[in-house]
């Protein structure tokens, strides 16, 4: 078997679960050492040993190194199975980043799968429920992937509980996709969505969005998540255009007044729709990989971070694609895979 050696200090644990999809998707196996080297605490944490489990599950791997804390770790891919499978990371782990680890595998099958989720739904650091089903899966679904996910459960860090069901249909014929304009804009949407607070922070929340970003109040929504499984606030806002939709989110913490997540979050949303750019930062580093499978595609968007560059050279050891970048003008940016 073709293994190739990594190196994970240069980022955090997307690099891990972009590597794990890939080995899956081409059957060369790898070594990564170093994993999360940068960060606070170094090592695969619980939500990293879910993905890799998850991996190891639907592509009949072998794993060596699947400890908590690990910082080097290897994995052989098998055969890739469709199926029914449930994954738990035991906390509020985002379910989120397990089900983008085994997505490219199975839409790649020839029969569909089913996976039920349980975990954190609403995480920092992690795509919400909604971006993956507002943003993530449309985006997908135009270079060719048929899934679609259902949130049964919301769950917030750090009780979890939270449960999503993703369908994944098999067969999907990748496409060369272009991302560069999103068409007239056709709504803007805040949503603050509380479990066991106040409904005053979610009140909070949803002035200062609305003053800043010029939202009317049917513009504005609040909804208490009913059982209440333990405390939680996530606050989204959810931009369609005519073309393209985004959603960004920003999460309530312990300590940081309402008014401080409202305002950074209404500041990330200001600079998008002042943007030329399709596609917003964080979707950006997650078009990588389906495009580099599909054998090219193109964005703009609005800057290159460092998950992007990062992302792109993990992708190009495993594939025969080129990922560029280049400047358009302030915070506009395009970026291409070639093959």
């Amino acid at each position: 078997m073709d293994m190739i050696e990594l190196d994970g200090s240069a980022g955090g644990g997307q690099l891990l679960r972009t590597a794990l999809s890939l080995s899956l998707c081409t059957g060369i196996g790898f070594t990564m050492q170093h994993i999360r080297a940068q960060r606070s605490r170094p090592g695969l944490m619980r939500q990293h040993l879910t993905a890799v489990n998850a991996a190891a599950t639907v592509g009949r791997a072998f794993v060596h190194g699947v400890d908590l804390g690990a910082t080097r770790l290897r994995f052989e891919p098998g055969q890739v199975v469709p199926g029914d499978y449930r994954f738990a990371t035991g906390t509020a782990g985002s379910t989120t980043l397990v089900l983008q680890t085994v997505l490219p595998a199975l839409w790649a099958c020839d029969a569909p799968s089913q996976l039920r989720l349980e975990g954190g739904t609403h995480n920092p650091l992690a795509p919400s429920a909604d971006f993956i089903a507002d943003s993530y899966l449309p985006a997908l679904r135009k270079i060719g992937v048929d899934a679609s996910l259902r949130l049964e459960r919301h769950g917030f860090y750090p009780a979890g509980g939270g449960v999503l069901h993703a369908t994944v249909q098999p067969g999907a014929r990748l496409q060369r996709c272009v991302f560069d304009a999103r068409g007239e804009r056709e709504s803007v949407r805040a949503t603050a969505l509380l479990s066991g607070l106040s409904a005053a922070i979610g009140r909070r929340e949803l002035d200062v969005v609305g003053e800043r970003l010029g939202l009317g109040e049917s513009e504005l929504d609040l909804h208490q998540v009913r059982p209440a499984i333990g405390p939680g606030n996530a606050l989204s806002v959810q931009v369609r255009h005519a073309a393209h939709c985004e959603t960004f989110t920003g999460h309530g913490e312990r300590g940081v007044l309402a008014e401080q997540i409202a305002r950074k979050l209404a500041d990330e949303v200001r600079v998008y729709l002042d943007s030329p750019a399709c596609v917003s930062e964080h979707l950006s580093d997650q078009l990588l990989l389906p495009m580099a499978l599909a054998g090219g595609g193109a964005f703009t968007t609005t800057t290159i971070s460092e998950h992007l560059s990062s992302n792109a050279r993990l992708i190009e050891k495993f594939l025969p694609v080129e990922i560029d970048w280049q400047a358009l003008g302030p915070d506009h940016w395009q970026v291409a895979v070639s093959a």
